[in-house]
């Protein structure tokens, strides 16, 4: 299930879910924006179209000493495969969706498996974000919030 990638955050994580629910929180907005991001961390889907060539555009507030920080990525969907494979570009954007060129465009593929029917095993690798970097402590905190929303 662990994919090797150079510049890659590869995070494996094993749910108490059903893989449908799992699923949803990942495509659907109003259960992404629960979990994503970093502890702390406000999330404002703008939009999230589900379909391969569909576009994402999501906001992300945190609290800093010097007042809000506010960033937004943008993405395009490249494959979706209900209930098990979703592959989406991600790009650093402005407000109103348009990729900025300061960070290069990466790609994160999430991989669901049913492990039985109440249990999950889910494999995400972010390409273009190298392992042990602060994207990969950011997700490893949006995981743990994920794990305790889909808890029964």
């Amino acid at each position: 299930m662990t994919e090797t990638q150079p510049d890659a955050v590869v995070i494996e994580r094993t749910l108490a879910a059903p893989i449908d629910l799992v699923w949803s929180m990942w495509t659907e907005p109003e259960h992404f924006a629960a979990w994503y991001g970093p502890t702390g961390a406000r999330i404002s889907v703008i939009t999230m179209d589900v379909r391969v060539g569909g576009t994402r555009h999501i906001g992300m507030e945190m609290a800093t000493p010097n007042g809000p920080m506010r960033m937004w990525f943008a993405g395009e969907h490249l494959e979706v495969i209900a209930p098990e494979r979703l592959v989406y570009t991600e790009s650093m954007a402005d407000e109103h969706g348009d990729a900025t060129s300061d960070h290069p465009a990466t790609e994160v593929h999430v991989d669901l498996v049913t492990l039985d029917d109440q249990t999950t095993g889910m494999t995400m690798t972010h390409l273009g974000i190298p392992s042990g970097s602060p994207g990969e402590a950011g997700w490893n905190m949006a995981f743990d919030k994920l794990a305790e929303r889909v808890m029964p």
